[in-house]
């Protein structure tokens, strides 16, 4: 989704927390972006929070030192309710259910609903927040079913020997949409798109 976003033109901020930023600057090589420049240009950054999840310090641009949301309450209240609006950013992540790893879910929700949500939205910033099914309690996915415009749901669907990647459209605010479950393709260089 970001790679597919950049290649329009827009800007990116995508948050790693499973893996080194370099591998996911591998990836986007593979998809055939630069990295690098878009970084220089200012229209991607990527956000280590991988590093301190490993308990050191990142040499990275962006990076933060703690998932606590102690810590961090003041950083999202400061860079998020302090910029200009920018519609032309995605933020992302790849499993922020990190954070539960650090927090209670309670703490973790309360940043989100107080800090993180309303500010994407007074700077109307496109943000996806990708949740792992299962790790949090019910609750958790309740709060973030009331407050999400849209959410997609993605599994994998093990079904004798073949192995299919599947997505739908399970709320879209507003909108009328089509709920049922597709089929991803990932195609060699791990670009993904729907099944025709």
């Amino acid at each position: 989704m970001t790679a597919g976003w950049l290649r329009t033109g827009g800007k990116a901020d995508f948050g790693t927390f499973t893996q080194p930023p370099n591998d996911v600057r591998a990836q986007m090589k593979r998809l055939g972006l630069e990295p690098e420049v878009l970084e220089r240009e200012g229209r991607l950054i990527i956000t280590d929070w991988y590093t301190a999840t490993l308990g050191q310090k990142s040499n990275e641009k962006e990076s933060h030192e703690s998932l606590k949301i102690s810590d961090l309450s003041i950083h999202f209240a400061q860079t998020l309710f302090r910029g200009e609006p920018e519609p032309d950013m995605i933020t992302t992540a790849d499993d922020e259910s990190t954070f539960a790893r650090f927090n209670d879910e309670k703490t973790w929700m309360e940043l989100e609903l107080t800090r993180v949500i309303p500010g994407v939205k007074r700077r109307r910033i496109t943000s996806l927040f990708p949740v792992m099914n299962g790790v949090h309690s019910e609750w958790v996915y309740k709060r973030w079913e009331g407050v999400s415009d849209v959410i997609i749901d993605f599994k994998v669907d093990a079904c004798g020997d073949e192995v299919r990647n599947l997505m739908r459209i399970r709320l879209m605010r507003n909108v009328h949409f089509d709920s049922q479950w597709h089929a991803l393709k990932i195609s060699k260089n791990f670009e993904v798109t729907l099944e025709k």
